[in-house]
């Protein structure tokens, strides 16, 4: 079974820097469509165990499956990777590697019913668990314009966030906002003539803050970081062993930034140790064949052998 529609991103880097071992439990925050966690359950010398965790039950099942064609244990978990720590704590078992890689399965932005991309007319959904949560749809036309400039302004980081979120209110007065290709329309139009000049899609800061604010994307990776910290300390009743090696693919500065001064914090309270001064980027070979690689930092750490 393959998935020639996902390719793993800096996955090369991802196996030298995690280096599972005989034996290791090996977790997967974001599972995706298997890739990472196949070419690092072949990277181990023998036995290993896979944790699987994704919020779309249909890439969750569709990983397990991968993996379980490499010969190891796999234990999939169909749950936000904020919960990582409870959840191992109540299988009892401790995680050595630890790989969570922030961005998104080719399948579900390639998919306009996912409502993640603004390259076709799909309905404004967003959620990453379908079954869970309210939409982009339903966030759009209820919340206020000074609700919408906060969400567009502090999640993406969109200098226009104003204009866009007045242009949204303004346009869901006449009829909802429910497709994608409406409100790309209508961010388009609120930059007016700059739209021309404008280096990336004007739609994409709009898409990424609402994206973020539908799956609560901030909250979970500031909850993992805690978590890791915490675990740091309390490794002999936590969720991660001692030495445990821990990898996270960011994809753009709100998330980078938080990883960042996390493994540093670590690093200065005698913790662990940074393995990556700074972050790894995609080859340009990588972004040649792979275009969604570009924007992708991974960083990595490593928690102390032993307890001091």
């Amino acid at each position: 079974m393959t998935d020639v529609g996902h390719i793993p991103v800096l996955s090369k880097e991802v196996i030298e820097l995690l280096n599972p071992c005989a034996n290791d439990v090996i977790v997967d925050l974001t599972a995706g469509r298997g890739g990472h966690a196949v070419q690092l359950a072949n990277s181990a010398d023998n036995d290993v165990t896979m944790i699987l965790f994704d919020l779309d039950l249909a890439n969750l099942e569709f990983a397990t499956a991968q993996v379980e064609t490499q010969g190891v244990s796999v234990i999939p978990i169909h749950a936000n990777f904020a919960t990582a720590a409870a959840n191992l704590k109540k299988l009892g078992i401790k995680a050595d590697c630890v790989l969570a890689d922030l961005g998104f399965a080719s399948n579900q932005m390639d998919n306009p019913s996912r409502g993640l991309s603004f390259s076709g007319d799909g309905p404004l959904d967003m959620r990453l668990d379908t079954q869970e949560g309210g939409t982009a749809a339903e966030l759009i036309n209820s919340a206020d314009e000074k609700e919408l400039a906060d969400i567009i302004f502090q999640l993406g980081e969109e200098p226009y966030a104003r204009r866009i979120a007045r242009k949204i209110v303004h346009e869901r007065q006449k009829e909802p906002i429910l497709g994608t290709a409406r409100l790309a329309h209508i961010v388009r139009d609120a930059y007016g003539p700059r739209a021309r000049t404008s280096r990336l899609n004007p739609a994409t800061r709009t898409f990424m803050a609402l994206r973020i604010a539908v799956n609560g994307e901030l909250a979970a990776l500031d909850a993992l970081l805690t978590d890791v910290k915490t675990g740091s300390r309390t490794v002999d009743d936590g969720w991660l062993s001692l030495g445990a090696r821990l990898a996270v693919i960011s994809f753009h500065s709100l998330e980078d930034r938080r990883v960042k001064q996390s493994f540093v914090g670590l690093e200065k309270s005698g913790l662990a140790t940074r393995l990556t001064r700074k972050p790894l980027r995609a080859s340009e070979e990588e972004i040649a064949l792979n275009p969604r690689s570009r924007p992708a930092k991974l960083r990595a750490v490593q928690l102390l052998s032993e307890v001091v």
